[in-house]
């Protein structure tokens, strides 16, 4: 871990910087750097290379080359994942320097962070454990003397793209499966939150990942992503982002046919009947949209209640949204965090207006905070805006902040045909005591993943993906390392013989 400084206990910055081109770290091919500010308090944290489309270029150069040419594809699926157990144990040893320099990026509270290394570790141990479980399987192929077989193999060279809200947790889903499968990759980290992606780069290097398969690209995405995804050396983009980042990389991949697995925007409903158990109801409504902010893609940003409680319900939740306490990663009586950016910020409170200019009533929340130990941050109160209506942007549009609009249905068929009425699809809940109608409208939503009677748990064994414009493809578990590898059909004759089919048998 060479590239951060050592933190004495009352430090709250650190000097990163860091382009990992090559198994080596490099200055950006125009010198430029950046500086990262913690979102609490604005205070500089980091100061980072900002690469340009020339150095892009480079570390597609370098990813090429290691997977054309070098020992990483040659492996075998054991010996990888031997390679991903180690980046687990690294990981769990390192864990605290991970989480300071999580939370200092992300203004999240300390114990959020180490939380996140936590399931980081978890997986690449869990890919670690699972490489060479499903090498392929022998076909039937009804003919004596031949034999078919199905194997894998990696895609090539992947372009990862993560998001700054869980950095390195979102870099681990890509990063991982792309590794066991065999691929070299070129990452790429939000320009915000870069701390941790830089220091996976000396943890994957001392678990023995060879030189050129891991490269790490710091920077704004409109100045390095172009070749990662229009470049003809790229063979798949991997990317957690906005819609609109989804659209402009699609267009830039199809003119090379690149694979892309996307996990985009989410408008995610959470669906409260009135025979719910209303303690655990209540309590999750308020995880599942305060949780980080709301700055989390799976967020239960629209509450959808049964009418015959709502008023209640409601009520309950605004008055334990307003005793939510908002604080800096390092302030234990912190519950949440700030906002990302100022510049996010003014996009939710943007949102929080114009539902209410649309006719939703605010019934908490709504402002910028004004008080002292607040005034440098980003931070923005639980917003509960009651009244809503599928209509309203505040409603179909991602705010990505602690915003919970509130919609109300008579019948389980109105709470299904408004918990589906978004473009989106990643995720939903459903609230009741009721076994049968549990399992009708889980089937029922358009959502990749439904939860029932709880809100945000994920396994590593499942998949992780969305209906709609919520995404492409799948990550985490089997079906996220499927798309980084190649399915592959071998016929082997192994009695091989003329055909016959010219002057012969079947002439």
């Amino acid at each position: 871990m060479a590239q951060v400084a050592t933190l004495a206990p009352d430090t709250t910055t650190t000097t990163i910087r860091g382009l990992y081109i090559g198994g080596a770290w490099h200055e950006a091919h125009d010198g430029g750097t950046a500086a990262v500010r913690c979102p609490a308090d604005g205070r500089e944290v980091a100061v980072v290379v900002s690469a340009t489309a020339a150095d892009s270029e480079r570390a597609i150069a370098s990813a090429r080359a290691a997977f054309d040419g070098g020992p990483w594809r040659r492996m075998t699926d054991i010996e990888r994942g031997d390679v991903m157990l180690r980046v687990a144990d690294l990981l769990e040893r390192d864990k605290a320097a991970y989480a300071r320099a999580e939370a200092l990026d992300t203004g999240k509270r300390l114990v959020e962070a180490e939380y996140d290394m936590d399931d980081i570790a978890a997986c690449f141990r869990y890919y670690g454990k699972i490489a060479g479980l499903d090498a392929g399987r022998v076909v039937d192929t009804g003919r004596a003397g031949a034999i078919s077989r199905v194997v894998y193999e990696p895609v090539g060279v992947c372009a990862l793209i993560a998001p700054w809200n869980y950095p390195l947790l979102q870099a681990a889903w890509k990063v991982a499966p792309a590794l066991v499968a065999g691929n070299s990759f070129v990452l790429k980290p939000s320009e915000l939150t870069p701390s941790t992606s830089i220091l996976l780069m000396e943890t994957l290097a001392e678990a023995g990942v060879p030189a050129g398969v891991a490269n790490l690209v710091t920077g704004r995405g409109s100045v390095v992503g172009g070749p990662l995804s229009s470049d003809p050396r790229v063979d798949l983009v991997s990317l957690t982002g906005s819609l609109a980042t989804g659209q402009t990389i699609m267009a830039a991949a199809a003119e090379t046919v690149k694979r892309v697995a996307f996990e985009l925007g989410g408008k995610n409903p959470n669906v409260v009947f009135a025979d719910a158990d209303w303690d655990a109801a209540v309590d999750n409504a308020l995880t599942a949209v305060f949780l980080h902010s709301g700055q989390v893609c799976s967020a239960g940003a629209r509450l959808v209640v049964e009418a015959t409680i709502a008023e209640r319900f409601v009520s309950e939740v605004v008055a334990k949204a307003q005793r939510i306490r908002l604080g800096g990663p390092f302030d234990p009586e912190a519950e949440t965090g700030p906002l990302i950016s100022a510049g996010h910020r003014e996009k939710v409170h943007t949102y929080v207006q114009a539902g209410i200019a649309e006719g939703a009533e605010l019934l908490c929340g709504g402002y910028i905070p004004d008080e002292p130990r607040l005034a440098d941050g980003y931070f923005y109160p639980p917003t509960v805006l009651g009244g809503c209506r599928s209509g309203m942007s505040v409603v179909r549009e991602e705010s990505f902040g602690p915003v919970l609009t509130v919609e109300t249905f008579r019948d389980e068929a109105e709470a299904i045909a408004i918990a589906n009425d978004t473009e989106y699809g990643l995720a939903g809940a459903v609230w009741t005591s009721d076994a049968s109608r549990a399992q009708r409208v889980a089937g029922a939503l358009r959502h990749g993943t439904v939860w029932i009677n709880d809100y945000h748990p994920y396994v590593p064994q499942a998949e992780w993906g969305g209906f709609g414009k919520s995404g492409v493809g799948r990550e985490l578990g089997r079906a996220g390392l499927d798309e980084y590898r190649e399915a592959k059909h071998i016929w082997q004759n192994v009695s091989p013989s003329p055909s016959g089919w010219f002057g012969g048998t079947h002439a």
